[in-house]
């Protein structure tokens, strides 16, 4: 059976006591929590050292919002992936839209991030989504299946179900658009059908719906049978929104 998984994104968010407190908060609220979905948060950078020690002995997963493919050297304001590792990481955001049409990052470069994402031991959970514009010039697929294999290239085949992937459409992020579920199923059943094309087990692949997921939408989302979870934004930020969110969604995924 797939990874079920809700994870939340904080972004530029939170200084280090606000992340604690919010943390601590929502620990409390998911102590009692026993259903199919791991959860997990990617803090600031500045924060993941506190939250390691705060996540001790529970079920939170811990997450970067991004990484450097090298695991040193001179890059300046960059943070390597044997650091993550090191702050006992356990997953990497990569690729997401952001990092793409804000920062530059292209499909080469994020498939080295994978790549050694993998290498030291962390899950990598991989964005790949179309712009407004591109959806309404009828080239989503073209666009998905595009970043999807450019950022895979150094990824075998039996190596991709350790890879998540998480489907953002650009338009819908942090815009209060969401995609429809019937639009968002869609999509990652084309993705599934990418990964069987590369000869991967598409049936083990995790694939998380992405922008704007909030507690009103999240059930409805992963009810589709090819949704695995969610990866949040915005909602993630407060305590409450994100623990209604692990627990609305669809428990018999």
């Amino acid at each position: 059976m797939r990874r079920r998984l809700i994870l939340g994104n904080w972004k530029m968010h939170k200084t280090v006591s606000e992340a604690e407190a919010t943390v601590q908060d929502l620990l409390d609220r998911m102590k009692d929590y026993r259903g199919p979905y791991e959860w997990g948060i990617a803090p600031p950078f500045t924060a993941i050292s506190a939250l390691r020690t705060l996540r001790e002995g529970t079920s939170m997963l811990l997450g970067a919002q991004n990484c450097h493919p090298e695991p040193q050297g001179a890059f300046t304001g960059e943070i390597s992936v044997t650091m993550l590792q090191d702050l006992g990481v356990d997953f990497v955001i990569v690729g997401h839209s952001e990092r793409r049409h804000i920062f530059g990052e292209d499909d080469a470069f994020i498939a080295r991030k994978v790549r050694a994402v993998l290498d030291h031991g962390m899950t990598p959970v991989l964005c790949i989504g179309e712009r407004l514009e591109e959806r309404e010039q009828g080239h989503t697929e073209a666009v998905v299946k595009h970043q999807l294999l450019g950022s895979l290239a150094h990824v075998s085949p039996e190596e991709i179900p350790r890879v998540v992937l998480a489907y953002e459409p650009v338009w819908a992020i942090g815009t209060g658009k969401t995609a429809t579920p019937e639009t968002a199923q869609e999509v990652h059943a084309f993705i599934r059908t990418v990964l069987r094309d590369l000869g991967a087990d598409a049936e083990e692949v995790t694939i998380l719906y992405g922008g704007s997921v909030k507690p009103e939408n999240v059930t409805n989302l992963t009810r589709m049978p090819d949704i695995d979870g969610a990866l949040v934004g915005g909602a993630s930020l407060q305590s409450q929104s994100f623990a209604h969110i692990i627990n609305a969604a669809f428990p018999n995924a």
